[in-house]
């Protein structure tokens, strides 16, 4: 057993590290902080409902080209714990996948037909999805536009599941950017604890774990490391959505959000090494 790093760090993708506008890593000290990090040992975890091919172009390419360490302990889990890989100095490691979490083929099918002939105007299929069905709102597409034909495909979506006899393990979930048909098994304490499995399996632990989102369901990553009896902090980026009541601390950073409120506190994190 390796001696814990101070702390580790489990975080979500969309909002705290890539911007929400942009959908890619727009701050380059949040690149920079985070090899800085990953080199002096502190275990990172990305947690997030992206595929594993937008984590490869927008999240891993830029830890690679900026010199992973090859010590490193990072993991990526995506779909919400449905599929993850280790991240390498050479990129995204050997994929997994829960194949026991996808959504039928039927249903699949039958939303993307629905969104690529209907609401291509707002929203496109994520085609590198393995698990779940992601509609993704075009990033030209103003937000107001969007959430009107979201409403509208939702409805439509909720009715295809009825008909398809679709059953109580699947859900549809209505994002700010999206919209994702998925089994209820998926969310992010489930990627939490697929995260901490994978780092205990290496002998790689902290003396307390910090998570970071933008949504309120990111809570779950931090319920999942409280509920191991391990000291947790959870850091709320969009806190105007409301934050909730933890048995742990919640924080944000002054009155920044998003992936400027990432920023800083990656940078606060670097500071906390020196």
């Amino acid at each position: 057993m390796t001696t814990p790093a101070p702390f580790g760090l489990l975080l979500d993708v969309d909002g705290p590290i890539a911007s929400p506008i942009e959908r890619r890593i727009a701050i380059d000290s949040i690149v920079s902080d985070l090899l800085t990090m990953a080199a002096a040992g502190i275990p990172i975890a990305f947690i997030t409902g992206r595929s594993d091919d937008f984590m490869r172009e927008h999240v891993v390419a830029p830890l690679v080209a900026g010199g992973l360490d090859a010590h490193s302990h990072v993991f990526g889990v995506f779909e919400k714990g449905g599929a993850w890989a280790p991240v390498t100095p050479q990129g995204l490691g050997e994929l997994e996948i829960d194949a026991q979490v996808a959504v039928p083929e039927a249903l699949r099918v039958a939303v993307e037909s629905l969104a690529r002939e209907h609401y291509a105007d707002t929203m496109f299929v994520d085609e590198g999805k393995h698990v779940m069905i992601s509609l993704e709102q075009h990033i030209d597409v103003p937000s107001p536009v969007f959430a009107e034909a979201q409403k509208r495909c939702v409805d439509e979506i909720a009715r295809l599941m009825t008909e398809l006899s679709v059953g109580p393990a699947f859900r549809i979930d209505p994002t700010i950017i999206s919209i994702d048909v998925e089994a209820v098994l998926l969310d992010k304490d489930l990627g939490a604890h697929r995260a901490l499995d994978w780092f205990a399996a290496r002998g790689v632990t902290a003396e307390r774990w910090w998570s970071m989102g933008d949504s309120r369901s990111d809570y779950l990553m931090a319920d999942a490391v409280h509920a191991r009896g391990i000291p947790v902090a959870h850091v709320d980026v969009r806190p105007g959505d409301g934050m909730l009541e933890r048995p742990y601390d919640v924080v944000v950073e002054g009155d920044l959000i998003h992936d400027a409120a990432g920023a800083a506190f990656l940078r606060r994190r670097v500071a906390e090494l020196a």
